[in-house]
């Protein structure tokens, strides 16, 4: 008999749904956005909602619909594509972007505001010793990498709700001037900015994590594990949104309290600065660099666990190489790392989007297994065509595709292959009437 949760219980999943989302790099991207928009910023603002909380919470409900985690929803795939797709996303989400990032971000607002730009030598020492540090922990996590969660994300939760309320109360600068492409498509725009936060990626890999821990509460029949796990996706979308909303506000009204607006970092260290002074200063420092230490370990474990049942190498090895890796990758610099990753992410994105779409679809699908390749093929190639375009290089002969100076090549095409593919079981069950 399957049990049901207490209010408690569902409270408890929603903080630590919205906790696995949280993170240094969620913090970073709605500032600088808010600051680029300018007079756009209520489309530009929905635009990033739309990929950064709406996107996350119905993969979640995704990865529960299908049941089985990762292989559920793959499991229409070839074996080799599945594999490579999951390792696609783990050396993105670890350590080619998003581990390396939290180094950054720590660096960006943990020191560099206190010390100044120290320079190309100060970032190679400070990540070495970040990622050393990480390194040792993601050998052997336990009761203290669990004390820094539980007591962390409350006062990250507090220190952000703080700033939320003085961003609206008492705002610290005026509304700058649309830039870019936010002057002409700022929702499109915002769409592509919510890719960044990479994470859809990340919830196709912990959804499974979050069904297992229903499981262990008694939860096992299909109905109510999508219920919680609704519930908790919900409420961790209100906790995101408030948190993406005060943070584009923030950004929207910082022309002169910021003076550096290359990255969404340096942007909330000036405007806490002029808020709170030197004291707030300190105190999110404190708060992001122990954010981003805690992230760096739980992506560098995650990410070595993996490759040690794929491989079967030592999950130590793993660890040290993964951890080196981060360190050098960290040393392009926050700015040019956000540069590299956002085409390998308009590439991506359209396939784990296409995936979500399909898991929904399936029941309509006459011939499912035909339409998943199709659907999830047609998907990768005009991602591709994106990413190819993100990157800068000259792709006129593309510009016939609807969309394509959009960045958004493969919708259309991704849409037309899942209608097909129900248009396909109509053919069939009328043929078969018909017979």
């Amino acid at each position: 008999m399957t049990k049901s949760l207490t209010l408690s219980d569902v409270l408890g999943l929603g903080f630590m749904t919205f906790a696995f989302y949280l993170g240094a790099g969620n913090i970073i991207f709605p500032p600088l956005a808010g600051y680029m928009a300018g007079e756009h910023l209520s489309l530009a603002m929905l635009g990033f909602l739309v990929t950064a909380v709406g996107l996350p919470l119905i993969t979640i409900l995704a990865v529960a619909k299908a049941g089985n985690g990762w292989a559920g929803m793959t499991k229409l795939l070839p074996a080799g594509v599945a594999t490579a797709l999951a390792v696609a996303i783990y050396i993105i989400i670890g350590p080619a972007f998003a581990a390396p990032r939290t180094g950054l971000v720590a660096y960006e607002m943990g020191l560099k505001p206190f010390l100044g730009d120290m320079g190309q030598a100060g970032l190679v020492a400070y990540t070495v010793v970040f990622f050393g540090v990480a390194i040792l922990v993601s050998m052997n996590q336990g009761k203290l990498m669990d004390a820094i969660g539980k007591y962390l994300t409350p006062v990250l939760m507090l220190l952000l709700l703080t700033l939320a309320i003085g961003v609206f109360v008492a705002p610290q600068g005026t509304m700058p001037a649309a830039a870019g492409d936010y002057q002409s498509g700022p929702f499109v725009k915002g769409i592509l900015e919510g890719y960044n936060t990479m994470d859809t990626l990340a919830s196709l890999m912990f959804g499974a994590l979050i069904v297992d821990l229903l499981r262990q509460k008694g939860i096992n029949d299909y109905q109510s594990q999508f219920k919680y796990l609704a519930i908790a996706g919900v409420i961790s979308a209100i906790g995101l949104s408030v948190v993406y909303v005060s943070l584009f506000q923030l950004g929207n009204t910082a022309a002169g309290v910021a003076n550096d607006v290359s990255n969404g970092g340096a942007i909330v260290n000036a405007y806490v600065l002029s808020l709170f002074g030197q004291p707030g200063q300190f105190i999110l420092a404190a708060i992001i660099t122990l954010a981003c230490f805690t992230t760096a370990v739980g992506l560098i474990s995650a990410c070595s666990d993996f490759f040690h049942n794929l491989t079967g190498m030592a999950y130590k090895k793993l660890v040290v190489l993964l951890g080196v890796i981060c360190a050098v990758v960290a040393n392009v610099g926050l700015s040019q790392l956000i540069s590299l990753s956002i085409p390998v992410l308009v590439a991506i994105y359209p396939v784990a989007v296409a995936l979500v779409l399909v898991t929904f679809l399936k029941g309509y699908f006459g011939r499912p297994r035909l339409v998943f390749r199709s659907v999830l093929l047609v998907a990768f190639l005009f991602g591709c065509l994106d990413g190819l375009g993100a990157a800068g290089m000259k792709m006129d002969a593309f510009a016939f595709l609807p969309l394509f100076d959009k960045g958004l090549a493969w919708l259309l095409p991704t849409l037309l292959a899942c209608g097909i593919g129900m248009a396909v079981r109509s053919g069939d069950k009328l043929a078969a009437e018909a017979a």
